[in-house]
């Protein structure tokens, strides 16, 4: 019986035989400087699987680059059409007072946030 190929071309992408693993998910992780051993853990993947996939993106290096980049460029077209959608909705729920009996909660959230917005200032 001959090899079945582990990188298949499918609805999703080019994707890991096998898996719903796509080598942009992949991909992620390598841009994030993972180290191999983690990539394969956080992916659920073997060996074998991560071996001839990061192979696969370094021998087609080009192809696979420009499809990712017009993965992340989709992505991104996609997350500010639905933060454009929900903007209206997102404000009208943040401007609802608190529940009665979580006044407490809201207002751990709420110094959460400040703080949070205080770091990235700093940055």
């Amino acid at each position: 019986m001959a090899d079945q190929p582990t990188i298949v071309r499918t609805e999703r992408g080019l994707s890991i035989s096998g898996t719903r693993i796509t080598l942009y998910d992949v991909m992620d992780y390598l841009k994030a400087a993972y180290p191999p051993k983690l990539i394969r853990e956080k992916l659920c993947l073997n060996e074998d699987q991560l071996s001839k996939a990061l192979s696969y993106i370094e021998t087609h290096s080009t192809e696979v680059g420009l499809e990712y980049t017009e993965v992340l460029r989709t992505a991104e077209e996609i997350r500010q059409y639905w933060e454009e959608q929900n903007r209206t909705r997102f404000a009208k729920i943040a401007a609802m007072p608190p529940k009665p009996g979580q006044e407490d909660l809201h207002k751990k959230l709420q110094e959460w946030k400040e703080r949070i917005q205080a770091q990235s200032q700093k940055s």
